[in-house]
């Protein structure tokens, strides 16, 4: 007889996170706002396994500039045997120039234990343009260059050569979007892309959405969707990933 329990955690303290969509509200008055969000599920019986992943968001912004803070992780098992070990973590800053164009900065860190990613580091900057900023939409599109270090728990075949390790200068153009729809369901979406200019032809997506629904004032019910795709993710490697979660996330306005 098999028995499934999924339990749903409220609140978590890990600087880390991965697939729950926590949104922290963003709001032009110099103060910090964060969001924590978590899920977990597991089954027993003919089938034992476990998913836990987390996510922690923090904003501050005011007329002039944005601070970004964000993390994830993601663990599961399944008898016994590991099926996802991977987080991520980033910052990004930016300065408006005018009230729609502005410049920014970033740097992310990023481990998959199951891909054979060890590490890869991310620094780039480039210019934004903000076409809607209102309450009810914010849209804006964003373009740049970087550097990207990776390095691998083996050597794989990369780019014509076996390498244990891969450094490439890189482009970036992506888009963003927040929805509110009502007083406080909202949607969110975020697409960017990484042409290798060292190895032409190839790139690096990602692309998140999520939708939060109040359930009570601070507490929200979240849903989420993730695609990674690499053109060249080495030898062994499926190029694309894609996680589907539900969860629930807590705002600290």
């Amino acid at each position: 007889m098999k028995m499934m329990f999924p339990v749903a955690l409220t609140a978590i303290t890990l600087v880390a996170a991965g697939g729950v969509h926590a949104q922290a509200t963003v709001k032009e008055d110099g103060q910090w706002r964060a969001a924590l969000g978590a899920a977990y599920t597991a089954s027993g019986g003919n089938t034992r396994s476990t998913t836990l992943s987390a996510m922690a968001d923090a904003v501050r912004a005011t007329a002039g500039d944005k601070t970004s803070l964000y993390a994830s992780a993601l663990y599961g098992s399944s008898q016994g045997t590991k099926t996802a070990d991977l987080w991520r973590l980033g910052a990004k800053q930016d300065w408006n120039l005018t009230s729609q164009f502005y410049v920014f900065g970033l740097a992310e860190g990023e481990r998959d234990d199951l891909a054979g990613l060890q590490s890869r580091a991310t620094l780039a900057g480039g210019v934004g343009w903000k076409f809607f900023n209102t309450e009810a939409l914010k849209f804006e599109v964003f373009g740049g260059a970087g550097y990207v270090a990776d390095r691998f728990e083996a050597p794989r075949l990369i780019d014509g050569a076996v390498r244990r390790s891969y450094r490439h200068a890189t482009l970036l153009a992506g888009e963003e979007s927040v929805h509110k729809f009502g007083q406080s369901t909202t949607a969110r979406q975020r697409l960017v892309v990484y042409p290798d200019l060292s190895n032409r032809g190839e790139y690096r997506a990602a692309w998140d959405a999520a939708i939060a629904v109040p359930a009570t004032q601070s507490m929200n019910l979240t849903a989420g969707v993730s695609v990674k795709y690499n053109s060249d993710p080495g030898s062994g490697v499926k190029k694309a990933d894609t996680l589907l979660t539900t969860g629930i996330s807590i705002k600290f306005d």
